[in-house]
This record gives structure tokens, sequence and C-alpha cells, in this order.
């Protein structure tokens, strides 16, 4: 597959690119099998009764491990991203096409079959998050249990903190409007890019028992000021769709895991597509074309579009 000039000068313009029927419905149904299999036997949440799926997690189902964490309304798990089933699910001959026509022809670093998956060392600091950097496969399968009678919730911005190019969420089973999907800011990754003092990084403090009060990675203000500009003045994308849907993303696109309102889990794997100079060009100060080292096509490329593509990425 080939993008068009269109979808590439809407990726450009907007930092996301929404694309149907990329990932494999059988290998899909694969994925969904095994994450289903992760659950113990006799467990509340039964895969055949969907009155079972509602959230949260109670109290004695929750689980804390970073490979498996299930807590709240988020089931996800991790412990199967390096195996063939996910790497196969996302670094296909059809995808890496698209990716390279974005980061430039045979630049990609490829996953590891039976790597270290994420998670394998813990939280980045202790009461964090888990680094999506360490990993040598997919981030793994995220899930969105459905909310329920729970009260509308107000939407949260951020953009991820560890190392990449292009962000890729694909949905495994199909996803209803306000299903909790993957919501963009369209522009904010043009935004966002120059308030970052390295352009594929984050500065962070690092965690001392005696000193717990700072940890973690550290924003600037004028990141701070513009993401909270940009929740207020740009209406968010939810990207729903049906199963073998992906959307790419810049990695300082502003996003969110959507609030889940409709009545079945949302499903989708997530993964980091990342070029193989990553660890030279990481931490260079943001560049003033933020397009100089990705594919000479892309440079290329006006931020122009039509209106009939448009009308199917912005719904």
């Amino acid at each position: 597959m080939r993008l068009n000039q269109d979808q590439l000068g809407f990726f450009k313009d907007n930092g996301y690119l929404r694309l149907q029927g990329m990932l494999d419905l059988e290998q899909c149904a694969l994925a969904r099998d095994r994450m289903w299999a992760t659950l113990p036997d006799g467990f509340r949440m039964r895969r055949d009764d969907p009155t079972t799926h509602i959230g949260p997690f109670r109290e004695n189902e929750t689980r804390d491990d970073p490979m498996h964490m299930r807590t709240g309304f988020r089931w996800q798990v991790r412990e199967f991203g390096t195996e063939p089933l996910l790497i196969n699910l996302v670094f296909t001959t059809k995808l890496r096409a698209v990716a390279e026509q974005l980061l430039g022809e045979g630049t990609l670093r490829a996953p590891t079959i039976g790597g270290m998956p994420m998670g394998s060392k813990g939280t980045a600091w202790p009461g964090g998050p888990v680094d999506p950097a360490i990993n040598q496969g997919a981030r793994g399968i995220y899930n969105t249990l459905p909310y329920g009678s729970r009260e509308r919730e107000r939407d949260y911005a951020h953009t991820d903190g560890h190392p990449f190019q292009l962000g890729l969420v694909g949905l495994i089973h199909d996803v209803p409007a306000d299903g909790g999907s993957f919501k963009v800011w369209p522009r904010s990754h043009r935004r966002l890019y120059p308030t970052f003092q390295m352009q594929y990084d984050q500065p962070r403090i690092p965690f001392y028992d005696h000193m717990p009060k700072n940890r973690g990675i550290i924003h600037s203000q004028a990141y701070l000021d513009e993401l909270q500009a940009i929740v207020e003045d740009t209406p968010p994308v939810d990207c729903w769709g049906s199963a073998g849907d992906v959307v790419l993303w810049h990695h300082r696109t502003a996003h969110m895991a959507g609030h889940n309102y409709s009545n079945v889990i949302r499903q989708a794997v997530l993964y980091d597509f990342v070029k193989t100079d990553l660890d030279e060009c990481r931490t260079m100060p943001p560049h003033d074309d933020m397009w100089h080292d990705w594919s000479g096509q892309l440079q290329a490329t006006s931020s122009e579009y039509s209106d009939e593509l448009a009308g199917t990425q912005m719904r």
C-alpha cells in the first residue's frame, strides 16, 4: 500500500492519519483470543456475557503487575507484546511500507520476536507509569471497559514522554463512536513540538527515597501553557472504527484514550515505529523544520489535502 498526496498532506498538517482495514482480521481474532486467555479461571468478567464487561474492576479483580494491569476501567495486557502473534499483527509488509513512506525507506528498527515485552522492568519510577521505550515489541493490548452509568467526564490531553517517532493504535475489535477508541487534537504536533527541550525525548528527574516529591518527566512551562490552550481552542477527533482500522500519529500529537460510553470494551493494539538512528537524534533540540529527518517524500509534500479526505478523517 502507498499513501497518496492527500493522505501525506493530511498527516503533515494534522499529525495523524486514519486508515481502514490495515490489520488482518484473522490475526485480530487470534489476538483477542490470546487476550481473554490471560484472565484466571472463574473470573467474574466473562467473554460471552457483555453484561459482565461494565467497569470498573472490583477491588479483588485488580492487578498492578506492569505486564498485565487491571485497575479502574483500564485493562492493559503487555505480557505477549513480543510474541509472534502481536508482532506479526503490527509489523506487516503493508504497515511497514506506510511507515517507511513517512519516515524513510530502510530506516525502521524491527521488533524482536521473543524479546523483552513492555513492563519487564517494572515502572519507570516508583508509583509511575511503565516506560514504553523499554520494550522490544508492541506495547500490548490496551482496553477500556464500558463506563456504564458513570457520569460524563471532561477530556484530557497529553503527549508521550518516551522517545519514538510514529505511533500506531490499531483496533482489534469494532469500536463505536463514543466508545473510548483514540482521541487526537488535530495540528497539536506543530504547536507542541517547539516547546520541548529535545525533539524526540524529555528530561526526567531521578527518584530518591529521601527526596520523593519530584520525580519523573519534566515539562516546560511553554509546553504546559500550549497544551492547555490546545484543549481550550481545538475540538478533539474521536477515531472510532472497525476491527482492522488504525491511526498513525506523530509523536508530539496531543491525544488520549477516549472515555468509553458504549456497551463494548475498547480493544486496541499499540505500537511505536522508531528509526534506527533514534539514539543519535533523540536528544537534539527541536529543529526549525520538524520534518527534517522524516522521509524526503514527506518533506516535499505540502500540507494540503481535499475536503473529501478531511471529511473521512475528522468525522
